[in-house]
């Protein structure tokens, strides 16, 4: 039987998962996480500053793109989870960015394709980016987070693995040549039952069936070990591959 305290828990979070978007604001201090060596933006910058025209795929609600503004000309951004689409189009109309729910069907149309925490489509990104061009990506690899399944007693978050050394293959296999790789595990702090429900309602790929009351028994553990401890403390997985397509000869 829960406690009146384990009860609260749960509420609690469940009342938590149930928020629309992505604002994690409401949960400064519960959960502390630890960013990859590079930033992701700043790499991004001088790329921008020489481009004139740019894809960013899977842009979200296209905070990316508007923290990069002024933008070239050219700039295209793809959104296909309907949730988001409607968010990007407000932000980024007016910087005259035109967001579409597929990939566009021209060749050698850009300088510079971005990818962060989204689709690595490679034969496309090969065909889309002008001889020169550059793709720089921030992906998020398949043992993120694994150990807080694990924790939970579910099943592994990617059935397939996805690391740096399975991305640069595939990039190669697809013409492009491959100029930067790094591959880091940040940590992921905890500090309370309610972000570990809300990260898992937020992301629901991290355990395809969790719902708060299906793993209620493991959460009830969980919590008590975060009480005990203070903390539960996971790794994420995260790689970074700067790649471009060959000049013509």
């Amino acid at each position: 039987m829960r406690s009146n305290r384990q009860e609260e828990e749960l509420n609690a979070a469940t009342a938590g998962a149930s928020m629309t978007g992505w604002e994690f604001a409401w949960l400064d201090g519960l959960a502390v996480a630890s960013e990859p060596s590079w930033s992701y933006l700043e790499l991004v910058r001088p790329l921008m500053r020489r481009a004139t025209s740019v894809l960013d795929l899977d842009t979200g609600g296209g905070e990316l793109l508007a923290e990069l503004a002024p933008l070239p000309p050219h700039t295209v951004a793809v959104e296909t989870w309907a949730r988001n689409t409607p968010a990007a189009r407000e932000r980024l109309t007016p910087f005259g960015v035109e967001v579409q729910t597929e990939l566009p069907s021209e060749e050698n149309e850009f300088d510079l394709v971005l990818s962060r925490h989204g689709r690595l489509p490679v034969a496309d990104i090969a065909r889309l980016l002008k001889p020169g061009g550059v793709l720089l990506t921030q992906q998020v690899g398949s043992a993120d987070l694994a150990d807080l399944n694990v924790a939970l007693g579910a099943p592994p978050p990617h059935p397939r693995r996805w690391d740096a050394e399975v991305a640069v293959a595939a990039l190669e296999s697809a013409g492009l040549r491959v100029t930067e790789v790094r591959e880091e595990h940040p940590l992921l702090t905890f500090r309370d039952i309610v972000a570990v429900v809300h990260h898992l309602r937020t992301v629901p790929w991290q355990i395809r069936d969790f719902t708060p009351h299906r793993y209620e028994r493991e959460l009830a553990r969980l919590s008590a070990l975060i009480r005990t401890r203070g903390e539960f403390v996971v790794r994420a997985h995260r790689f970074l591959v700067r790649a471009e397509r060959p000049t013509e000869a």
